[in-house]
């Protein structure tokens, strides 16, 4: 073909597509129009109206050449497209759009270090879930998300790759392929420039280890810069609080082996001299109570120079402030360094600032617990002057409900209201229910249900309810108890009690005496103070013991073939000074229970009291005390009713001894042994109690060491001191997701005839 045929067919090529360009032309190139239509092409998912609704024109408006870049920008900016293009057909605007594909479905294959909900949680902060559109920029930022978690974990060798498979209607299939890897281990913690202390001395100090026994449940050898950072204020603290005043960390370097599986970190550290406290003074306004403020001083003058003292007296100094509404007060301890001499004086320099008042008080933290069973517990009003005391106690009632692990309260400036602050109660809440649900075989009991149910913070409401059946053929019974602790706004609690208990104390023989006891009851709970409760009810007992044809019943039982009836008005008090419920390190409880029947077969008076104690020697070591002590004397000439008896023996009493074996012994007329109590009792305890080893600081997991004295006391028999049995030992305690569980292993020191030895035991929920 020629050079002329050539053309000859180009040519109408040429005016078909200018046709086509004069009747759809880009938008961006368009002349000035006025816009009589908007036609949207290209959606499969997104409704027609999220366009409209975000297109900055509209049917009327002129179209110019600023028009067409706003419409992109709006439309891109949905973050719901991959491509938008602008046509003009006329004196139409067409918007063709081509939509980024969905995420149908996210996968994790090789997870073991994660639960799969924790990696979709944080991918869903960063905007990648399931129906949400997607990209490959999202996905590249996923598998960083995703090597972040991990490194958080020390796993710094996980790799993940993401692989995309396509679905039908736009939609993909996202699936992570994660290879995990070990996780890096500290080798080596190596403190360099120190003189007065030793290595091992410092390192004491630090959560993170080189690894241990207990590595397995601590993760003390897994490095993580946060633990470091907390590790490295710790070696602050412990040479400021020994007066080495100008101690400083030069540098930190933590190193990484090439296989990522081993790091060492090392510390440089200057030590500088120590300085001793000559003396402190106050500056600055103090409401003119100098002297209620000097009396809160803890630094002690003619001792090295102590950081905590100072923190804990600049504390108690704003805490003091807090008390008289001053919420921003402001104390500093200036030192005044006398270097020649290695001494330094300590200038307290206070500022009030302006008094405030409570504007909100707002919760967080809890998702299952209600705000009205936290609020009701506030001393701190809204709307009402700050009270750093009330705020304070406010928080110790929170944390004495036993519902949460923590409870931190933050103070917060109003923005534009200097008279003004906020209060955030941040609470992490705990399991407070247990169920247990067991059954069991045996050619005596043959088959034997029991179930229990028992929850402190009943659906959220902050009432106590507990259900507890057992159908062994020894032991059956059926226990409900429910506790409103705000049956008024008052705070006057309410509980009601009912039981059916039937058993045969000697369980070799299915045909022994059967002791049924039935009770229903209700006590009233009455705060007289912040502390102190007190209670009163009435309850209504039957008693009957039912004759057996195997081992002989006690002569000691024969009273009580028929049934006997009593009527005891209860009346308590109790004072709870601890600082915590669940873990507690410093304060006092102190309960007073007595009953008195008055009416009925039964007339006899009852009373007890406990003493706790507990008294922190250190950050890390504690020391608790407990005293028990009972009395019981029958009424109107009768003598005290048998099963009402206290008994004294095993966990929670005196450990190393069988349950409830501490005490005067029985026989029956064919010389079968049985311990049936007595109406008085003696139970003392001493617990030293320390972090688990290679547990680091973690209280959860504690080792103490115990002395365990008691025993129960006869009707003529004397109490003495002489003949308490004595053990000792070691014990476990863990607050396990079940709840708190102690083992014990003790060796009895002082014994008395017809003790019997348990030196082995385990026990839920019991403090002593």
């Amino acid at each position: 073909m020629n050079f002329f045929d050539h053309r000859s067919v180009c040519l109408p090529f040429a005016f078909t597509v200018v046709a086509c360009a004069a009747l759809s032309m880009p938008a961006l190139a368009a002349e000035p129009f006025t816009v009589k239509d908007i036609r949207v092409e290209g959606l499969q998912r997104i409704e027609p109206g999220t366009v409209f609704a975000s297109l900055p024109v509209r049917v009327g408006d002129r179209y110019t050449t600023d028009t067409g870049p706003a419409v992109i920008r709006a439309l891109f900016a949905l973050g719901l497209f991959k491509d938008v293009r602008l046509e003009v057909q006329g004196d139409v605007l067409v918007v063709v759009v081509e939509e980024r594909p969905s995420v149908a479905s996210l996968e994790f294959v090789g997870l073991k270090e994660f639960d799969k909900d924790v990696l979709t949680k944080a991918l869903r902060d960063i905007g990648l879930s399931e129906g949400r559109p997607f990209d490959k920029a999202l996905a590249d930022r996923a598998e960083q998300e995703l090597k972040r978690q991990y490194i958080s974990r020390s796993l710094y060798g996980a790799e993940v790759v993401s692989t995309t498979t396509p679905v039908d209607r736009n939609r993909v299939n996202l699936t992570f392929t994660i290879t995990e890897g070990g996780p890096a281990k500290i080798t080596q913690i190596e403190i360099v420039g120190n003189q007065v202390f030793s290595d091992q001395t410092l390192r004491d100090q630090f959560n993170l280890d080189t690894g241990g026994w207990m590595s397995w449940y601590t993760k003390s050898d897994r490095y993580s810069r946060t633990k470091l950072n907390a590790d490295l204020e710790a070696l602050r603290s412990y040479y400021l609080s020994r007066g080495f005043l100008e101690f400083r960390i030069d540098s930190t370097q933590v190193a990484m082996s090439p296989n990522k599986q081993e790091m060492s970190i090392t510390i440089n550290i200057t030590e500088g001299e120590r300085f001793v406290t000559s003396g402190v003074s106050l500056e600055g306004n103090y409401l003119d109570r100098d002297d209620e403020f000097k009396s809160l001083i803890k630094i002690a003058v003619g001792k090295p120079y102590n950081a905590e003292m100072v923190a804990e007296t600049t504390k108690a100094f704003t805490e003091y402030f807090g008390k008289f509404g001053f919420a921003f007060a402001r104390v500093e301890a200036k030192p005044v360094i006398d270097r020649q001499n290695n001494r330094v004086r300590l200038v307290l320099q206070a500022e009030p600032s302006r008094r405030a008042y409570v504007r909100r008080i707002q919760i967080a933290g809890n998702d299952r617990t209600r705000d009205e069973v936290i609020r009701r517990e506030f001393r701190q009003l809204e709307s009402s002057w700050y009270d750093g005391d009330k705020i304070r106690l406010s928080r110790d009632r929170v944390d004495r409900l036993g519902y949460f692990t923590s409870v931190n309260i933050e103070t917060m400036e109003v923005p534009g209201s200097p008279d003004q602050v906020d209060l955030l109660f941040t609470v992490a809440e705990k399991p407070t229910g247990s169920i247990s649900l067991g059954a069991g075989f045996s050619s005596v009991e043959k088959v034997a249900l029991n179930f229990g149910i028992r929850q402190d913070n009943a659906f959220g409401s902050g009432n106590f309810l507990a259900v507890e059946v057992n159908t062994s053929r020894f032991n059956q019974n059926l226990v409900l108890s429910t506790t409103n602790p705000y049956y008024t706004q008052n705070g006057i609690s309410r509980t009601f009690d009912f039981f059916h208990r039937t058993t045969r104390p000697f369980f070799g023989n299915i045909n022994s005496y059967r002791i049924i006891n039935t009770g229903v009851g209700t006590r009233f709970g009455v705060p007289v103070t912040e502390t102190d409760t007190v209670f009163l009810g009435l309850n209504m007992e039957q008693t009957q013991v039912k004759e057996g044809n195997g081992i002989l019943m006690p002569d000691l039982l024969r009273p009580y073939i028929d049934k006997q009836t009593a009527l005891p008005i209860t009346l308590g008090w109790a004072r709870d000074r601890r600082d915590s419920a669940l873990v507690p390190t410093r304060g006092a409880l102190q309960r007073l229970n007595s009953d008195v029947s008055v009416a009925g077969d039964a007339r006899y008076a009852r009373a007890s009291y406990q003493f706790q104690q507990y008294i922190p020697l250190t950050k890390k070591y504690t020391f608790a005390f407990n005293a028990d002590v009972g009395w019981g004397q029958g009424l109107n000439g009768q003598e005290f009713p048998l099963l009402k008896n206290y008994y004294v023996g095993g966990l929670g009493s005196v450990r190393g001894f069988e349950r409830n074996t501490l005490g005067p012994p029985a026989s029956t007329t064919n010389s079968v042994v049985f311990y049936p109590g007595g109406p008085k009792k003696l139970v003392f305890n001493a617990e030293f109690i320390t972090p688990f080893p290679g547990a680091g600081n973690d209280k959860t997991l504690r080792l103490f060491g115990f002395t365990d004295a008691g025993r129960a006391f006869g009707a003529n028999e004397d109490v003495s001191l002489d003949k308490l049995s004595v053990s000792a030992g070691v014990g476990l305690s863990w607050i396990s997701p079940m709840g708190p569980l102690r083992f014990s292993y003790a060796t009895p020191i002082v014994q008395q005839t017809g003790d019997r030895i348990q030196r082995l035991q385990f026990q839920i929920g019991t403090s002593f």
